[in-house]
C-alpha cells in the first residue's frame, strides 16, 4: 500500500481465520489490540510523517515467518535501494551433479572473493563479503580419492585480504595458510579428498569471525566410493547470522557491529544469505511420494542450530555429516554446530507447506525460516481434518 507523506493513515484489520492476530507498523509506533474469532476487527491510526518504505506485520510469534507482513510506502518508493543491490541469495537447488560410480579424477575449483552491497531484506542492504557473489558460496561436489586444485582469486575492487579454509582438506590451515590473497591477485593449492563427508569451507583471514558473518562460507560434498543413494530432490541450505549496528527491520544500508559480534548478539539470522531467500526468492518444491535430501550446514560464526522441518520427521540423519557411519533414523530435530553440517533425508507423504526452522524458535522473528512446498494428492490414511489449515501455525 502507498500513501502520501504526512498523511493520517488508518489500517483496518478483519480476522479471516479465527486465530489470534494483531497489526503493527513499528516505525510509526502503531500497534493494534489482539483480536480472536472470525470476523473480529480492529484498526490502527497514525501519521505517516516520514518518507520511505516500511513494514507492517502481525507481531504474534511465528506469524511474520508464515507470511503475515507487507510493505507500506510513504511518498515515492525507494526503488534505488533495491535496484543497486546485488542478489546474493544462493539457489538451494544448485547442488551440482552426483558423482555416481566414476573413478577418481583431477578437478579444478575456481573461487572469487568479492565485497558487494547485497539485498538483505525489503528496503535494506548490507556489505556482504562472498565467494562468487553468493551466500553461501557455491556447492562443490567431488568424490573420495579425487585430486582437487583450488584457484582463489580476490577481486581487484576488494579492500581486504581473503582466503579459504576447507574442512575437507588435510593440510596447513585447510588451505588458508597458502591462500591469503590480496586484492587483484590469485593463489592456488592442490589437495586429495581423503575423507568422504559433507564439509564446510570458509574464509580464515583475521578477524575470521567477521569474514564468516559477512557471508564467506559454503560447503563441499565428498561423496563416498560408489556415490550417494538416489533421491528425487536435493537441496543446499546453510544458516548464517549478521551483526548490524541497526536493529532488525531497519531500512537502508546496515552497518557491521563488532561489539554485537563479540557479544554473539545477531540482529539477523537467515538461510542462504537473506531472510527471504527460501520463503520468497527461491522455493523448495517436491511432489507427494518423493524422497528429499537436504545438505544442511551452519556458517555461523557463533550459533548452533537445532535444524527441524515442521510437520516432517527425518527418516535418516547423517549425524555430523559422516557418510560412512550408520545414519540415525526417525529423528525430529538435529543439532548442527557452527562450522558443521548434517545430511538429512525424508519422504514427503502429505501436500502442504513445511517450514524449515532452527528450533530455537525466537530466531524466526529475526528472519530464520524457509518453506518446502509439497504438491499432490491427499492421503487421508496419513493425515485428515475437516478444519481449515491455518498457515500461520505450526509452532
Amino acid at each position: 500500500m502507498q500513501v502520501p507523506e504526512n498523511a493520517v493513515v488508518q489500517i483496518n484489520l478483519v480476522n479471516g481465520d479465527g486465530a489470534i492476530h494483531d497489526i503493527s507498523v513499528p516505525e510509526f509506533g502503531a500497534k493494534s489490540d489482539e483480536i480472536a474469532g472470525k470476523e473480529a476487527a480492529t484498526a490502527i491510526v497514525f501519521r505517516a510523517n516520514k518518507n520511505g518504505t516500511f513494514e507492517y506485520l502481525c507481531t504474534l510469534p511465528g506469524h511474520k515467518a508464515a507470511g503475515m507482513f507487507g510493505k507500506l510506502i510513504v511518498g515515492e518508493p525507494q526503488a534505488q535501494i533495491k535496484s543497486d543491490a546485488l542478489d546474493i541469495a544462493q539457489d538451494p537447488t544448485a547442488v551440482g551433479e552426483p558423482v555416481g560410480k566414476r573413478e577418481p579424477r583431477s578437478l579444478t575449483v575456481d573461487l572469487e572473493t568479492t565485497e558487494v552491497v547485497g539485498q538483505l531484506a525489503s528496503g535494506s542492504t548490507y556489505k556482504y563479503w562472498t565467494f562468487n557473489d553468493k551466500v553461501p558460496g557455491p556447492f562443490i561436489r567431488v568424490r573420495v580419492g579425487d585430486t582437487v586444485t583450488v584457484n582463489l582469486s580476490n577481486a581487484k575492487e576488494a579492500t581486504h585480504i581473503h582466503s579459504v579454509d576447507f574442512h575437507a582438506v588435510t593440510g596447513p590451515g585447510g588451505g588458508a595458510a597458502v591462500t591469503q590473497v590480496p586484492p587483484g591477485q590469485t593463489k592456488s593449492f592442490t589437495f586429495k579428498a581423503l575423507h568422504p563427508g559433507l564439509f564446510v569451507y570458509h574464509c580464515a583471514t583475521p578477524m575470521v569471525a567477521q569474514h564468516i558473518t559477512n557471508g564467506m562460507y559454503g560447503m563441499i560434498l565428498v561423496e563416498p566410493e560408489g556415490g550417494l543413494s538416489k533421491v528425487d530432490r536435493e537441496f543446499y541450505v546453510m544458516q548464517g547470522e549478521l551483526y548490524t549496528a541497526q536493529k532488525h527491520g531497519s531500512l537502508g544500508l546496515q552497518e557491521f557491529s563488532l561489539q554485537k559480534l563479540l557479544d554473539e548478539n545477531p540482529e539477523h539470522l537467515m538461510f542462504n544469505g537473506s531472510p527471504s531467500a527460501l520463503t520468497e526468492k527461491y522455493k523448495l518444491q517436491a511432489n507427494v511420494g518423493e524422497s528429499v535430501r537436504i545438505f544442511f550446514g551452519v556458517g555461523g560464526p557463533n550459533l548452533t542450530s537445532s535444524f527441524h522441518v515442521i510437520g516432517e520427521v527425518f527418516d535418516k540423519v547423517y549425524n555430523q555429516a559422516s557418510l560412512t557411519s550408520p545414519p540415525l533414523t526417525d529423528v525430529q530435530t538435529t543439532l548442527v554446530p557452527p562450522g558443521g553440517a548434517a545430511m538429512v533425508e525424508f519422504k514427503v507423504d502429505v501436500p502442504g507447506n513445511y517450514i524449515l526452522v532452527d528450533h530455537a524458535l525466537s530466531r524466526l522473528e529475526k528472519g530464520l525460516s524457509g518453506i518446502l512446498t509439497v504438491t499432490g494428492k491427499q492421503d487421508p490414511a496419513i493425515f485428515h481434518s475437516s478444519e481449515k489449515i491455518d498457515h500461520s501455525s505450526g509452532h
